[in-house]
């Protein structure tokens, strides 16, 4: 039998889509084989230009149309998975015949893999948005003819060029390019950066050239080296950065076959290997891919600065340009700092921590000149050992440090143009330095700044709002710049081996002696450094309710004074490695203890009976303000022994009498829930007689709902009931109404009452970063001091349903939970279980204990 014959109709598709196939595949291999990324723009532009053509002829040729190229396509950058950007330009309103035409092209460019974006927009249509929109404009400043209608295109283009105001399209983009720096945290140095829209990527190159090409500048670094706005030099310097940038985007695109711009964990690696940066060892690899990221969109984000100073020049144009002398060194010219004579910071180069000084004590200045800034960054070599020692460089840096504003601001422009790290050696060493961590989402110096910022927000009325308590401390703090000294070293020594924080205070002791500070207050910074991450591992492993473990912690602390410093650096510290590892629970961790600890200090030694004394009084004038009199729940009451009291605030006691006094004893389990009176997740208790497996069973159920656990409370009553309370949270954490708090509790007593077999566990999922940073599972078990009860220490990747699978291991070895204490940082789990059992005084029984629940954490 002979074979059809495809008509014509149908095979120029296919003959389209093969060639633009086989052009892409052919400039990714060119690419792959010499990493050229504008060769491999220009070839896939090429490519995509020919396949649209070729299109537009078939299906809408007949329209007096114009098809263009807008955005990145328009400027010939088509990177492997970008969108094509398109628009169709027309005269009017479309016949009903050029309106299938152009349905059909746009359906042929899906069907021939071209991962099309368009619009289809009159020449009016086009000049109405584009003044109401700045997004508008910059698309139809890189517009550019593909088929159709040549005069239509020209004819948008020469009307842009009438309603474009270069002065209004500065400013909007400007402000724009703000907004989109504060949405990636103002710092190029994330651990997982956008290539294209964080600070220091390509988009802040883009935005240099839409503002030279509509103010006609220029639309080439070289055009606007010419136009005197950079030098040679720095045109050199933005070319050879753009390359790099573009590289590395591509790169991306390429090694994870879709339109990825994040510089994300699970494809660093393999992006390094692709460049051939970094050996065979991945996380090698990966540091170094990222230490050449981190130099290009360093030098992107001081060049952005200097090249759109001299924009606002040039688009702005002062006549006076001598400005208001400030001192014998410095001039305010038009806001901006301007040294009288650019070469002082060589002949004199403790001027150079003096502009910073200076810009700190005006503050009608909003930045620095660009020739002080190129003369700033030429001298940073000038800061050597000599310049060290000076005294009055020491004296300026220590003013820097104790001035009323400006600080943050400061020590990030000092940063950014390499002037902090040849001052302080060691912090020069953990610039643009990873943290392979689950938790850390910046660099380890600008976690550092990170930290220090959020100390100064303390000092600040409009912050008072968001850490109450650290402001009212802060407020009543001697010498605040103390902890931005504690700061600045809490973290200085990673990434050398050895415990960081004991290697960090021996930089704090030097740097301390070195600027005369007084014996008092280099001992605070250097316990402050040395025991950064003491109050945060005591309040989130032990119980802050014990009063031994309170005891023990104020006795390391020693002073209130030093517990106030500890209490600020240490929720600064927490709140600076990244937004999602702090949370209100752990916020009231931390103050149980600052205030227990601190109550110990002011003379009350704490005691199990001071304690439960104070708890049953509260908890008793609790209910009575609701009319409960203590006879009504007097044998509820009765049932509740001192650990009870011990673990539980007087206001948790009040709430669970009220909630069960009236089922002492009932046979069917009762569950009550509450939202978390401190405004994070909710509540549940659990009041039943008790039963093998309970711990478990309830945990299966949180497990099957998606429900986090942040703290469970043990407790068995002197009647055998179980009266257990958790702290929970909702994925996401979503809030909960009235009415999905009442389904949990219907549906965790149904299932309590029913006793069924412990369910398998919900398959688990571990984050992406997680596969990234695998945690060796490791557990330690240690008898507590009288040897009654055991504490089990479990440190593990975090992923749905793991705190299921402990329990599982933990009923069918027979083993009671008291407490739980589930701490998760970031992607990483450190809980801490109080616990008894036979099993574990048997060691052959309490071995194989701790081996399958090993396996468990490994599942």
């Amino acid at each position: 039998m002979r074979t059809p014959r495809r008509s014509p109709a149908l095979r120029a598709p296919e003959a389209i889509r093969a060639a633009y196939r086989d052009a892409r595949e052919q400039a990714i291999a060119r690419f792959r084989a010499h990493p050229d990324p504008d060769a491999l723009t220009r070839a896939l532009t090429a490519a995509t230009d020919r396949a649209l053509r070729a299109l537009w002829r078939m299906h809408a040729c007949a329209s007096q149309a114009s098809l263009v190229a807008v955005g990145g396509f328009g400027r010939r950058e088509q990177f492997p998975h970008s969108d094509v950007d398109l628009m169709v330009l027309t005269e009017g309103r479309l016949e009903a015949a050029q309106a299938r035409g152009i349905e059909a092209f746009i359906g042929a460019c899906w069907d021939c893999g071209l991962p099309i974006g368009h619009s289809v927009r009159s020449v009016d249509d086009c000049v109405a948005e584009a003044l109401a929109d700045v997004t508008v404009q910059t698309s139809l400043l890189e517009l550019r003819w593909l088929a159709g209608s040549r005069q239509r295109c020209s004819e948008a283009l020469d009307r842009l060029g009438t309603i474009l105001d270069p002065r209004a399209f500065f400013s909007a983009k400007l402000v724009e390019m703000r907004q989109r720096h504060a949405k990636y945290d103002d710092t190029p140095y994330s651990l997982e950066p956008n290539t294209k829209e964080s600070p220091g990527g390509l988009r802040d190159l883009q935005v240099l050239v839409w503002i030279a090409r509509a103010a006609r500048l220029g639309t080439r670094w070289r055009e606007l080296a010419a136009q005197g706005l950079i030098t040679d030099r720095e045109a050199a310097q933005l070319r050879r950065n753009e390359r790099r940038l573009k590289r590395i985007r591509a790169t991306l695109h390429i090694v994870a076959d879709r339109h990825e711009d994040r510089l994300v964990f699970d494809l660093q690696a393999q992006v390094a290997h692709s460049l051939g940066i970094g050996g065979d060892d991945a996380r090698r690899a990966s540091e170094e891919l990222m230490q050449h990221y981190y130099w290009a969109a360093k030098a992107v984000v001081q060049l952005n600065t200097i090249v759109l100073q001299n924009l606002r020049t040039a688009l702005f144009p002062q006549h006076d340009a001598r400005g208001e002398p400030i001192d014998a060194l410095f001039r305010n010219v038009h806001g901006l700092l301007d040294a009288n004579d650019p070469r002082c910071f060589e002949r004199q180069p403790s001027s150079i921590l003096q502009a910073f000084r200076t810009m700190q004590a005006h503050p009608e200045l909003s930045g620095i000149a660009t020739p002080t800034l190129r003369a700033l960054w030429n001298a940073r070599t000038r800061i050597d050992s000599a310049f060290r020692r000076d005294p009055a460089n020491r004296a300026l840096f220590l003013q820097i440090l104790q001035a009323p504003r400006g600080i943050t601001h400061e020590l990030r422009r000092m940063n950014q143009w390499s002037i902090l790290g040849h001052y302080l050696p060691p912090f020069r060493r953990i610039v643009g330095r990873m943290q392979h961590d689950l938790f850390h989402v910046y660099t380890v110096d600008q976690h550092i700044l990170m930290v220090v910022r959020n100390l100064r927000r303390f000092t600040m009325p409009e912050h008072a709002h968001e850490y109450p308590l650290c402001s009212e401390l802060m407020a009543g703090f001697a010498r605040p710049w103390l902890l931005y000294v504690a700061a600045l070293f809490h973290d200085i020594a990673k990434g050398r081996g050895g415990d960081h924080s004991t290697l960090g205070r021996i930089d704090a002791r030097r740097f301390c002696r070195d600027h005369g500070l007084a014996d008092e207050d280099r001992e605070l910074v250097e316990f402050l450094v040395l025991h950064h991450l003491t109050l945060s591992s005591v309040a989130q492993k032990q119980d802050p309710g014990d009063p031994a473990v309170v005891a023990r912690f104020a006795a390391l602390v020693g002073t209130e004074e030093r517990l106030v410093a500890l209490y600020l650096l240490t929720v600064a510290d927490i709140r600076g490695t990244s937004p999602k590892v702090w949370n209100a629970w752990k916020g009231k961790l931390l103050e149980d203890l600052f205030f227990a600890a601190r109550h110990a200090l002011q003379g009350h030694a704490p005691s199990t009976r001071t304690r439960v004394e104070a708890v049953r009084r509260d908890a008793a004038h609790l209910l009575s303000l609701y009319g409960l009199a203590q006879p009504s729940y007097a044998r509820f009451w009765q049932q509740l022994d001192v650990p009870y009291f011990l673990r539980h605030e007087a206001q948790d006691v009040a709430w669970h009498v009220r909630a069960l006094h009236a089922h002492v004893d009932t046979r069917v389990p009762i569950v009550r829930s509450r939202l978390s009176p401190i405004g994070e997740g909710f509540e549940l208790v659990v009041y039943l007689p008790d039963q093998p497996d309970l711990f478990a069973r309830i945990c299966g159920y949180f497990d099957s709902r998606r429900l986090s656990v942040l703290e469970a409370r043990i407790q068995t009553t002197r009647h055998g009931y179980a009266l257990d309370t958790f702290v929970l949270v909702a994925p996401g954490g979503v809030a909960h109404s009235g009415e999905a708090l009442r389904k949990v509790q219907e549906e965790l007593a149904r299932r309590l009452a029913e006793r069924a077999e412990l369910a398998e566990p919900v398959e688990g999922r571990s984050s992406r970063r997680s596969r990234h940073f695998p945690i060796e599972p490791s557990l330690e078990l240690q008898a507590d001091e009288r040897g009654q009860r055991y504490l089990l220490s479990i440190v593990a990747n975090d992923r749905t349903g793991l705190l299921y699978r402990i329990a599982r291991v933990l009923a069918r070895h027979r083993i009671n939970v008291q407490t739980a204490r589930i701490t998760t940082l970031g992607e990483r789990v450190e809980d801490v279980f109080l616990i008894d059992g036979e099993t574990l005084e048997r060691p052959r029984e309490s071995r194989q204990f701790q081996t399958e629940l090993l396996q468990a954490l490994r599942a």
